[in-house]
């Protein structure tokens, strides 16, 4: 039997790397929104140059999942390199559209799903002479045709295209005629709708359409940075990119003068040495890298955290270890970020779940650096940084100040304070700093990565060191209390079974908790959204009997966190890992949590394979 389904179903599309298919395919995505229907959608590309395959996905969920669900309904096949594999995704019932200029054997097909063929090629060919232009407009023409199959309102692409073609009138009549010409085909030569439709709703709301990467990029707009540096690396180059673009409207001077500096280094290494500069002279400052960058910039990680400098690191993970897979996501940086350089070092690392939070933590992360005096390490992931999420609009108090922490004046200088760099006074482990130049003979005006005693005067005696190790640690302590706290959700039903998630795995884990529920399997849930761990993330572990932790990598990174810091018996954390570069989806969730919710001897989860 086909598939029924009203605005819940999956949409993939196989293209081919450069063939202009991601406009298109963006177009039919937020023509979607535009119906008030909610949708996730993802990007899957190659990292090599144009010709090889490429993937975007669209589900639509009018209950508003924005993970992946995995399967797919209707496969749009545009790529005959991935022809095979492309059908093998589709849902038993479900549908293949194809160009069908081309007469294709029936044993290509698969006979439990319905095969839709539209001769996209034969109609460019006759309607343009242009080759570039048959290419791109076969894109639109195969989005005019989905529109009739799945009972599009045909205003929305419409709109969506003179809205982007606004600046360029002439554009959009032959784009409208494209789009046109799909849908008349389509409903003068096929059955429409199919199963598969789609109705209007108003469950988008206000929320908004954005992407991680500038969502963080704007947080530090907010946040009150002025310097980045930064050496280009996927997936986080669009990160920078996006705050010079808010950075050249927000911060510049009717003048034109500019009151923030952008530096794309030679390297990583020397991205972050600039940072750690502009830090100690007072400026709020960051880098954006991915993994193989955090690598590179260890030794001056270390001597932001030992000099204690202010310094702002947003981390975009994808597939390691060395190139791996640059353009696939995981949340493989954790242990690398919270023990970056050598020696005894701990960092503080937030874990944004979407662009919402990649904006608030974006710009939280510069309040922390200068409270702590220490370096935050931001971990979004390339799922998060480079995709489009549905999330809450971004909100702003303009009434907030920018929190400097501890630092001394002139005039508290002047009138004879005690001031040590490296002395507390308080018992919060966090000292007083000065910027260079404040007083003409008071204050620090230089700093060192080697021992010293709590007036920074080099020392390489075991007491002093050990004296100033141990204040770090009661720092590290102060900000286990101010990182943002877990978030927690009781069961309806009182359960020993508990599980942890963090970061992109969230939008999925809700939909298997909704679904382990329904299957009669209880959870109390905790989302981690910082490390150090708050108490209540220990507390949690030790009131279940046995706790699951989902994340996306092969070591179970988070968990050897929660084992060593919260000195926890490995026993009672059963790892569920997914590692294969894309997306972890609802499905596989629920299935590895199920298998093992009621058995009595219970065996820790890897997962490597393909992605339900």
């Amino acid at each position: 039997m086909p598939l029924a389904a009203t605005n819940d179903f999956v949409v993939k599309f196989a293209n081919v790397n450069g063939s202009g298919s991601a406009s298109a395919n963006q177009l039919f995505a937020k023509s979607i929104l535009r119906m008030g229907i909610p949708i996730a959608s993802r990007n899957i590309f190659p990292s090599n140059i144009q010709g090889l395959p490429t993937w975007f996905e669209v589900r639509v969920s009018g209950a508003g999942h924005l993970g992946r669900r995995g399967g797919v309904d209707l496969m749009v096949a545009m790529n005959p390199q991935t022809w095979d594999r492309d059908i093998a995704e589709i849902e038993p019932g479900g549908y293949l559209f194809y160009d069908s200029t081309r007469p294709i054997p029936a044993s290509r097909f698969r006979q439990d799903i319905t095969v839709i063929g539209v001769p996209l090629t034969a109609m460019c060919n006759e309607a343009y002479e242009d080759p570039r232009q048959r290419q791109l407009f076969k894109n639109i023409i195969y989005v005019g045709a989905l529109s009739a199959l799945l009972d599009m309102d045909p205003e929305a692409p419409a709109q969506l295209i003179r809205e982007q073609f606004r600046t360029k009138e002439k554009l959009i009549q032959p784009n409208l005629d494209a789009l046109k010409m799909g849908r008349d085909w389509a409903m003068a030569n096929l059955t429409c709708p199919i199963g598969l439709t789609l109705r209007r709703m108003d469950a988008v709301g206000d929320r908004i359409f954005t992407d991680g990467n500038s969502a963080a990029a704007l947080g530090a707009v907010y946040g009150g940075a002025t310097v980045c540096a930064w050496y280009p690396i996927t997936p986080s180059t669009s990160l920078a990119e996006g705050f010079e673009r808010y950075a050249r409207k927000f911060r510049t001077n009717p003048d034109g003068t500019k009151r923030y500096a952008i530096v794309q280094a030679e390297d990583e290494l020397a991205s972050i040495g600039m940072v750690i500069g502009a830090g100690w002279n007072g400026a709020r400052a960051f880098t954006a890298t991915s993994g193989p960058g955090i690598s590179l910039m260890g030794e001056f990680v270390g001597l932001s955290y030992f000099a204690e400098i202010p310094a702002v690191i947003f981390d975009v993970q994808r597939a390691g270890p060395s190139t791996g897979m640059p353009t696939r996501t995981q949340q493989s940086d954790v242990l690398a970020a919270a023990y970056a350089s050598h020696g005894d070092t701990k960092h503080v690392v937030l874990l944004p779940e979407d662009p919402h939070e990649c904006f608030t933590m974006g710009a939280d992360a510069f309040d922390l650096a200068d409270r702590l005096q220490t370096p935050i390490f931001v971990l979004l992931d390339l799922d998060i940084g480079m995709n489009d999420w549905l999330c809450e609009p971004f909100r702003w108090d303009d009434a907030r100040s920018m929190d400097r922490g501890k630092v001394m004046t002139a005039e508290e200088l002047e009138e004879g304070k005690t001031f040590g760099r490296y002395l507390d006074v308080d018992g919060d482990g966090i000292p007083f700093r000065t910027w260079p130049g404040t007083h003409p003979t008071k204050g620090s005006f230089f700093t060192r990565g080697t021992s010293r005693d709590r007036y920074a005067r080099y020392t390489e005696e075991g007491a002093a060191y050990v004296d100033n190790m141990q204040r770090l640690l009661r720092k590290f302590d102060t900000a286990r209390q101010i990182v943002p706290r877990p978030v927690e959700t009781q069961a309806k039903q009182s359960t020993p079974l508990g599980v942890i998630f963090y970061g992109s795995t969230s939008a999925a884990m809700r939909e298997a908790l909704e679904a382990l529920e329904a299957d009669g399997i209880h959870l109390d849930a905790l989302r981690v959204r910082a490390f150090p761990f708050h108490d209540e993330v220990l507390d949690f572990v030790r009131r279940h009997e046995r706790v699951f932790l989902v994340e996306q990598n092969r070591d179970a990174q988070l968990r050897t966190l929660l084992v060593n810091e919260g000195e926890i018996d490995p026993a009672r954390i059963v790892p569920v890992l997914h590692y294969d570069g894309t997306p972890i989806t609802a499905r596989f969730i629920r299935a590895a949590i199920a298998d093992r919710a009621s058995a009595t001897n219970v065996i820790p989860l890897s997962r490597m394979g393909a992605a339900e």
